[in-house]
């Protein structure tokens, strides 16, 4: 009987010549779908600042409201409801909620928190529309963004609903 032996020995090496072509498709594509800013602001924020601020934990949970006078022309000068990237009325607050809560898991949905970016200049009379409309959207967890100082007269007047 003949002996039979391995002529070809396999390489056990891992060829690594494409390693750079895939590490830079991965880093295109992750600047690609990264998203950088979630909302450009379209109204005035001069802000009132507040004493007492209290940060938050989660804020994948937070959705903005933004009331100012618009800064982009075509809109009047009068304070105007912005959410996301559009203008919208007082009525179309409980759509936006509903949205809103569309993209949370189902056990987040009741953690929804609204945060309302006033001007300090804006009239009290469509920050009580868009709190009569949160109440209707049963959206009951409202935050009002403030910078911490020492402005609190003003702070007080907005807070203190």
């Amino acid at each position: 009987m003949a002996k039979f032996g391995k002529k070809t020995k396999a390489s056990q090496e891992i060829p690594t010549s494409a390693l750079p072509d895939i590490i830079f498709m991965l880093l295109f594509f992750f600047m690609v779908t990264t998203v950088m800013r979630e909302a450009e602001v379209k109204v005035e924020q001069k802000i009132p600042k507040a004493e007492q601020i209290k940060k938050l934990e989660k804020k994948t949970l937070v959705s903005y409201i933004y009331i100012g006078r618009p800064t982009v022309g075509g809109f009047g000068s009068e304070p105007r409801i912005q959410v996301n990237d559009v203008f919208v009325y007082p009525n179309d607050i409980v759509q936006f909620v509903e949205e809103e809560r569309s993209k949370l898991k189902e056990e987040e949905k009741d953690q929804l928190t609204i945060s309302l970016k006033v001007d300090k200049n804006a009239r009290m009379g469509i920050v009580t529309d868009v709190q009569e409309e949160l109440k209707e959207a049963n959206a009951l967890k409202v935050m009002y963004s403030a910078p911490k100082g020492q402005n609190t007269a003003n702070a007080a007047s907005i807070i203190g609903q």
